[in-house]
């Protein structure tokens, strides 16, 4: 007799046994969770494992977890509540259904006598083998306790596509590359930059170079023949005596020297305060200091004289005599401006004002589709504003500019002024255009009606 591969195995034969996957999954623990059909109509509408232990409510409003339309229960009723551990029903007169308790199968209108009464509802603990229906108005709920359902896993993306541009970088080698640039860079910038040169403080240059020039040793003092033509024809047969006024001259140096240097440090200070006073300590001083060309002379033959600075030529050179320049003393300014040395000019002329041409503004003929009753009183006024638009946006800019416009005003029903567009515009700039437009927009006129108005007001400008 031929049996089938599955004859024999102890669960051949035998419906609901469990599989070898269905037995691998995690099997959820824990109390027995409400499972509830919603039924309208005859048809399940709607089915839910409330997989939170919490109340479930029933009712018109929003809030509710069920929204049924009944006028049975209030807005938001607790038809199964939630108290500690344990599930409770909740029902009311005009309710019915059946309920499979512990005690058997027993009808709402029956379960009133052993329920407990709590404000307008009756309450009922149930276990969890309890099931049943209850008939809420139009509205049946089917409910009974189950296991609670597996947590399913949170889905995860495959690492093919969890790994993206980041994972692919060499993280340790681009973040020497990026320390390498920026050293480099930054050597090169420190190298071209000139935030480490040193501060030139051009008064301490000034205050050494007169410094240095006070300190400038004397030269040596060599005596020279009074004629020096002759010199010259006889250097050929006497060339003995030229070297013998250099042989004393040696040794009297250094005395000469001393005698020198004393005179030269007052007239060094002399010089200082002489260049100073002349140039009242301006930057001509640093000018004339620094410059190259200047040969060294002997300051102690300046400072028998008395002479000072002079003006003659671009470098500092000792007049004959004078004294030192002192300021506030000789012809003063007047010389320099054509007076008669006395330190007054002979004027510096008449100041005159030059106008340029003015505008005058003048309003033709207006019309309006709607009579409004102040229309020419306000229009009138406002000519002394189109004026100043005249002159300050067109004359001021053009002198030449003139002519006219038409302004089309719109005027709302409560007499504000809507909308301001000119319709013709003859030789008048667009600045002088919007500027008249402005004026009008802010004016009020009276009320014209329900309708409103549209008004046009001609405007013409010429110069005077």
């Amino acid at each position: 007799m031929n049996q089938g591969p599955n004859v024999g195995s102890p669960a051949a034969g035998r419906p609901g046994q469990m599989t070898a996957v269905m037995r691998a999954m995690a099997q959820a623990t824990g109390p027995k969770v409400l499972r509830i059909g919603l039924v309208q109509g005859g048809r399940v509408i709607e089915e839910r494992i409330i997989k939170q232990r919490t109340s479930v409510t029933v009712g018109a409003s929003e809030k509710a977890m069920f929204v049924i339309p009944s006028n049975v229960v209030p807005a938001q009723f607790k038809l199964f509540e939630l108290l500690g551990a344990d599930y409770y029903l909740n029902f009311m007169d005009g309710m019915s259904g059946r309920v499979a308790l512990a005690t058997g199968i027993t009808d709402i209108a029956a379960l009133k006598g052993q329920a407990k009464r709590v404000g307008n509802a009756y309450q009922v603990k149930l276990t969890e083998e309890a099931r049943g229906k209850i008939v809420v108005g139009e509205t049946t709920f089917l409910f009974q306790f189950v296991a609670p359902p597996p947590v399913q896993p949170r889905p995860q993306l495959p690492l093919a596509v969890k790994g993206g541009l980041a994972s692919q970088i060499d993280w340790n080698l681009t973040i020497i590359a990026a320390f390498s640039f920026m050293l480099h860079f930054g050597m090169i910038g420190a190298m071209y930059s000139d935030w480490m040169d040193p501060i030139v403080n051009d008064d301490v240059n000034v205050q050494g170079l007169i410094d240095l020039a006070s300190k400038v040793p004397p030269p040596v003092v060599e005596d020279k023949p009074a004629d020096t033509k002759s010199d010259d024809k006889k250097a050929d047969d006497k060339p003995a005596p030229a070297a013998k006024p250099a042989g004393p001259a040696g040794p009297k140096a250094p005395k000469t020297s001393d005698a020198a240097a004393a005179k030269l440090a007052q007239a060094a200070e002399a010089l200082q305060v002489g260049i100073l006073a002349a140039f009242n300590g301006s930057s001509a001083v640093q000018g004339a200091l620094s410059r190259s060309d200047i040969p060294p002379v002997d300051l102690s033959g300046a400072a028998a004289s008395g002479a000072a600075v002079s003006s003659a030529g671009g470098d500092l050179h000792l007049g004959s005599g004078g004294g030192v320049v002192q300021p506030g003393r000789g012809g003063g300014l007047g010389s320099i401006a054509g007076g008669n040395g006395t330190g007054a000019g002979n004027g510096a002329g008449t100041l005159t004002a030059v106008q340029g041409p003015r505008g005058d503004a003048s309003i033709g003929a207006t019309s309006a589709s709607v009579p409004v009753n102040n229309l020419e009183r306000v229009v009138a006024g406002l000519r002394p504003k189109f004026k100043n638009c005249y002159q300050t946006q067109g004359l001021n800019i053009d002198p030449g500019m003139s002519g006219s416009v038409t302004m089309v005003v719109k005027i709302a029903p409560n007499g504000e002024v809507n909308s301001a567009d000119p319709s013709a515009n003859s030789g008048l700039s667009d600045p002088v255009v919007r500027c008249i437009a402005r004026v009008l927009k802010n004016a009020q006129f009276d009320a014209p009606g329900s309708s409103g108005s549209t008004v046009q007001i001609p405007v013409k400008f010429v110069k005077q």
